[in-house]
C-alpha cells in the first residue's frame, strides 16, 4: 500500500454528509461536541493510503478521556507512522447510550466517523478498575463480540494497556491481548508483525501466538491456562503453546527525551476535566510508599532533561493556545531542575498571560517557595497528603514524613499567605487502630490551631479553612501490601463514623470540614484489583443488569452488583477480607514489573515492624529495578541495602 502523512485540521470542516449522528441526534444529546470530532490538531489521514486502522478508547465520557495524557502519546506517535492513522473513541454519555441501542447506531472513531468495528485495532487504556462495564459498553455498542473466543477475523484485536494491565485477570475473558508496561517501544514491532501475518494470509490466531512468543510485554491471555486448588487459591497458571512465556517483563523507556512526545495535543472544542497543556517532567517515584502501585510498576525514576522540557513547553503553548500548563508527575518536587524549569515557565508564562500548576508537590520549603512563585496574585488551597494520623501508621506505610514536617510546612504556608488546606487520609490501612483514627482529627486540629498561634489577627486573609478526606485503603498488586486483608464496607464506615466523631471532639472543629469516599465502591475496586478469571462473569453479569458508569456515585448500582455476585457464586471476602500467604500464587504473578518480589516480602515485613525504608535517592533498596540499566538507579549513590 501507498502512505500519506496526517494533516492537521485547524478549522471548523464542512460537516455536511460527513458526521455519523443526525443533527436530530446531536440537538437532542447533552454537549453534542463530545461526538463531532475535527477538534484542533486532530489528524485526518486517507484511509485508502495507510495500512492499519487503530482506535484508540478511553472507557469513559469524552471530557475525562480528553484529559488523560497517554491517550495523547500514543495518539501522536502512532500518527507518525505513515502506514497508520490513530483515531479516538469515548463511551458514549447514557443519552447517547439509549440512543444508539434503540435506532442501532454502530459506536464511530471521532475523526473519520466512521464504525469502530471496520478497524484494524481497538485499543483500550485501563486507568482505573470502575470503567471495566465501559468496556464492556463500547465492545457492545461497536457489535464485536465481548469475550474475545467469539471474535473472529472480521473484528478487531482488542488491545488493553495502562495501569490496570497488571492484573489484567478480571478482564482478561474480554481481550486479545494487553501490552504490558509503556507505549513507546513495541508497538511498531506489533504492527510490523500484523502486516507480515495478513501478507502470509493468516488470521488472528497466528498472529496473536507470534505476538505472545516474538513482542515483548504482550500478554495473550487464550494461551494461558489456570487451575485451582481446593480451598480456591490458585495452583497453576502456565502457557498452553509452545515459546510463550511463562513470565513477562514489562515494556519500560529508559530515555525519556529521545521517544514522541505531543508537541500539538488534540485541543477539545468543549471544557474536560483537564483543561490545560501537560507537560510530563519525569516517570516513576523515589519514595517507596507502600500502598502506592504507580511508585513501584514505574520505577525506576527517569527524568526529562531541562532543554528537552523547554522545547516542549514552547511548542505546545504555540500549537494549541492553552491558557494553562501543568507539570506532570508522581511526585514533582523530586524533579532535580524543578527550579530552573518553574523560572523558564514563569518568564515564558508571564508573556503568554498562562498560568503554571504544579501538583504533586511535597509541602516543605523548596515547594512553598516555588508555589508562592507561581500564586503570587491568588492563594488557592494547599494539599497536604499525611495518609495516616500518626507516626505509627505512617511509619507502616513508609510514607516518609513526620508529623514535625507537616507542622513545618503548614505553618510556612500559613505565613506565606495561603489559609485553605486539604488534607488526604486513608482508612483501614494494615494494623491501624482507635489511636490512628483518632490521629486524624488531632492533626487537622493542630494545624487549624496552628495558624490562630502563629499569625497575629491583622495577619490573617481569613479563618482558616480545614479540608480531611478519607479514602478507603485498598491493596494494590505489586505493593509491599499485596497480601495485606481489607477491610468489609461495615469496617469502614464504623472507621468513618469513628473519625468524625473524633474531629467533632476537637477544639477548632467549626474550622474543619470532614469527607469520606464511598465504602460500597472502595469494596468493588478491591475485588476487581486482586480478582483472578473467576471475576469475569460477574463483570459481564453486571454490565447485562444495567451497571455503566460505576466510576460515577449517581449512577453506581451496588445492589445490581451485589446481585451479579451472588448469581455467579463469587465469593467477595475470598478476595479482599483473606489474608493472603506469602508463598500464594498471586493472579499477576506471571508479570514482572521489574520489582522482585522478595523486595517486596522485605517491605510488607518491614511494615509490621515500623521500620521505614529510606527513598532511592538516599540508600538504593535493592528492589530489582537496576537490571533496566538507568535512571535514578545509575545515580551516584551512599550505598546498597540488601
Amino acid at each position: 500500500m501507498g502512505s500519506m502523512k496526517g494533516t492537521r485540521r485547524m478549522q471548523l470542516p464542512d460537516f455536511e454528509n460527513h458526521l455519523a449522528l443526525s443533527d436530530e441526534i446531536l440537538m437532542s444529546v447533552e454537549k453534542p461536541a463530545r461526538y463531532i470530532g475535527n477538534e484542533v490538531n486532530a489528524v485526518i489521514k486517507d484511509k485508502n493510503r495507510i495500512a492499519i486502522r487503530f482506535c484508540m478508547c478511553f472507557p469513559d465520557v469524552y471530557e475525562i478521556g480528553m484529559s488523560h495524557l497517554g491517550i495523547q502519546v500514543l495518539y501522536d506517535m502512532f500518527n507518525r507512522y505513515e502506514d497508520v492513522w490513530c483515531e479516538r473513541v469515548y463511551s458514549p454519555w447514557v443519552d447517547l447510550d439509549r440512543i444508539m441501542r434503540e435506532q442501532k447506531i454502530p459506536l464511530f472513531a471521532l475523526e473519520s466517523q466512521e464504525p469502530v468495528r471496520d478497524f484494524d485495532f481497538l485499543g483500550i487504556t485501563l486507568q482505573y478498575e470502575m470503567c471495566y462495564t465501559n468496556i464492556l459498553q463500547v465492545l457492545d455498542l461497536s457489535g464485536i463480540p465481548l469475550l474475545a473466543k467469539d471474535r473472529t477475523d472480521r473484528d478487531p484485536i482488542v488491545i488493553g494497556g495502562g495501569p490496570c494491565t497488571y492484573n489484567p485477570e478480571p478482564i482478561a475473558p474480554f481481550f486479545d491481548l494487553f501490552y504490558i508496561g509503556e507505549g513507546e517501544t513495541a508497538y511498531r514491532q506489533l504492527f510490523d508483525l500484523y502486516l507480515e501475518v495478513q501478507r502470509e494470509g493468516k488470521g488472528r490466531q497466528d498472529f496473536l501466538l507470534r505476538a505472545a512468543c516474538e513482542v515483548g510485554g504482550i500478554y495473550v491471555p487464550s494461551l494461558y491456562e489456570t487451575t485451582y486448588k481446593e480451598d480456591g487459591t490458585i495452583a497453576s497458571f502456565t502457557p498452553v503453546a509452545e515459546g510463550v512465556p511463562a513470565k513477562i517483563l514489562k515494556e519500560i523507556v529508559m530515555d525519556l527525551d529521545n521517544v514522541p512526545y505531543p508537541e500539538k495535543p488534540v485541543v477539545p472544542y468543549i471544557k474536560v476535566t483537564q483543561d490545560r497543556v501537560v507537560l510530563e517532567i519525569q516517570r516513576g517515584c523515589i519514595r517507596g510508599c507502600r500502598f502506592c502501585q504507580a511508585g513501584q510498576i514505574y520505577r525506576p525514576v527517569r527524568e526529562k532533561s531541562l532543554e528537552t522540557l523547554k522545547g516542549y513547553a514552547l511548542h505546545m503553548l504555540e500549537s494549541t493556545g492553552q491558557e494553562e500548563i501543568s507539570l506532570n508527575s508522581l511526585s514533582s518536587s523530586d524533579y532535580s531542575h524543578l527550579s530552573e524549569l518553574v523560572d523558564f515557565l514563569m518568564e515564558t508564562c508571564r508573556e503568554k498571560n498562562v498560568n503554571i500548576s504544579l501538583p504533586s508537590l511535597r509541602i516543605d520549603a523548596f515547594s512553598l517557595d516555588v508555589m508562592s512563585k507561581v500564586q503570587d496574585v491568588k492563594k488557592s488551597s494547599l494539599t497536604f497528603a499525611p495518609e495516616a494520623g500518626s507516626q505509627r501508621l505512617r511509619d507502616v506505610i513508609n510514607k516518609g514524613l513526620t508529623e514535625e514536617v507537616i507542622l513545618n510546612g503548614a505553618a510556612l504556608a500559613f505565613q506565606g499567605g495561603w489559609s485553605r488546606v486539604k488534607l488526604y487520609f486513608m482508612l483501614g490501612l494494615p494494623t491501624e487502630n482507635e489511636e490512628d483514627i483518632r490521629g486524624i482529627a488531632e492533626l487537622s486540629n493542630k494545624i487549624a490551631a496552628l495558624y490562630y498561634e502563629l499569625l497575629p489577627k491583622e495577619q490573617r486573609p481569613g479563618p482558616v479553612q480545614i479540608v480531611a478526606s478519607t479514602s478507603f485503603f485498598i491493596p494494590k498488586p505489586f505493593t509491599p501490601f499485596q497480601w495485606a486483608p481489607m477491610c468489609t464496607k461495615e469496617e469502614f464506615l464504623e472507621k468513618a463514623q469513628m473519625t468524625k466523631r473524633a474531629i467533632s471532639s476537637q477544639l477548632n472543629q467549626k474550622r474543619i470540614k470532614y469527607n469520606w469516599h464511598e465504602a460500597d465502591v472502595s469494596v468493588l475496586e478491591g475485588v476487581f484489583a486482586r480478582g483472578d478469571r473467576r471475576v469475569a462473569p460477574v463483570i459481564l453479569k453486571a454490565y447485562e443488569k444495567g451497571c455503566l458508569y460505576d466510576a460515577w456515585g449517581e449512577l453506581f448500582k451496588n445492589d445490581v452488583w451485589m446481585e451479579a455476585f451472588t448469581e455467579c457464586n463469587v465469593d467477595i471476602d475470598f478476595y479482599n477480607t483473606r489474608q493472603r500467604g506469602l508463598d500464594e500464587i498471586l493472579p499477576w504473578d506471571f508479570l514482572d514489573c521489574g520489582v522482585d518480589k522478595s523486595f517486596l516480602k522485605r517491605e510488607w515485613e518491614r511494615a509490621l515492624t515500623q521500620t521505614v525504608s529510606p527513598n532511592c535517592r538516599m540508600l538504593c533498596q535493592g528492589c530489582g529495578a537496576m537490571r533496566f540499566g538507568g535512571g535514578v538507579c545509575m545515580e551516584e549513590r551512599k550505598g546498597v541495602q540488601a
